[in-house]
């Protein structure tokens, strides 16, 4: 009932809290009534519509979530494990999806056969807001600006911007490309796109734009195909597979942008959490991401 109550106050709609819990929309109004009764107090005012929780009904969920997360860890707390054991949910933006996110998930294998890691894809906004309603446990994001209230944010790397060009590109001068060749931007969708949205603009550069695309496979497979140039972050980890187009410096003022890993901070996950975030760390330390070298040790 606590879990469900917790589900009320983060989706808002009982209908919206039973999906994220698995049962009825009934069986979400009849918990709740229990609950009530069970412990005598008015958790919710029915009077509105949708039914709203009422200040002693927001204060008790603050409790509960403590109450919660101590029973989920009453197991690891005394297991040699540390609990490594179950599953996460691990947001990612799609440009860690090539090396970081493999190197990492693929080391805690190795280390934690019983812990299962799902991976699931997105731009830092939804990915954001996924990890604090608690349907994602964990998310590798780009830093906000601001991070919302009640969540945690770790910085894994930073990662410089470089100027994509195809291999056939006669000058190597990155301002000169960027205001003379097409321009294949990163989604202003995404929160690189706006740190390099910004940067552009404070360096008074006019781009004449040719597409707005997500994924950094797409955009250097436009780039390699000479359809235009980029602005992308160098992975801290790099990939098995590069695509061979220029990589070429913005300087040292050039746009950075920072990554690292989020999550609740009453998610009663924190153990798994605290394993994940060294991996991550250990990972960018490796640099790049090699299968075969992964196959060998998942051998030994």
């Amino acid at each position: 009932m606590l879990r469900t109550l917790i589900a009320v106050a983060e989706h808002d709609t009982f209908s919206a809290a039973a999906d994220a819990v698995f049962i009825s929309h009934a069986a979400v109004s009849q918990q709740m009534k229990a609950l009530e009764a069970e412990l005598g107090l008015q958790l919710f005012d029915r009077n509105r519509r949708p039914p709203e929780l009422t200040p002693t009904g927001r204060a008790f969920v603050a409790k509960a979530r403590e109450v919660v997360a101590a029973y989920d860890n009453l197991v690891p707390s005394v297991t040699e494990d540390g609990g490594l054991t179950g599953d996460l949910l691990l947001g990612t933006v799609p440009t860690a999806l090539a090396g970081l996110i493999p190197l990492t998930v693929s080391n805690l294998k190795l280390r934690w056969t019983s812990l299962h890691i799902a991976v699931e894809p997105a731009l830092t906004r939804q990915l954001m807001s996924a990890t604090q309603r608690g349907t994602i446990d964990a998310s590798v994001v780009t830093r906000p600006v601001v991070l919302p209230p009640g969540m945690e944010f770790a910085a894994i790397a930073e990662e410089k911007m470089v100027l994509l060009a195809a291999p056939g590109t006669l000058s190597d001068d990155p301002i000169h490309l960027l205001r003379t060749e097409p321009f294949i931007r990163f989604s202003r969708d995404a929160v690189v796109g706006q740190i390099i949205e910004h940067w552009l603009q404070s360096q008074g550069i006019s781009v004449k734009e040719t597409m707005e695309l997500e994924g950094l496979e797409a955009i250097s497979s436009m780039v390699l195909a000479n359809l235009g140039v980029s602005i992308a972050p160098r992975r801290c980890v790099s990939s098995p597979v590069v695509l061979p187009v220029k990589r070429l410096s913005l300087g040292p003022d050039g746009p950075t942008r920072t990554l690292g890993l989020c999550w609740r901070a009453d998610s009663p996950k924190k153990r798994v959490i605290e394993e994940v975030l060294s991996a991550l760390c250990e990972a960018v330390e490796t640099g790049s991401f090699d299968p075969l070298r992964n196959v060998e040790k998942d051998k030994t």
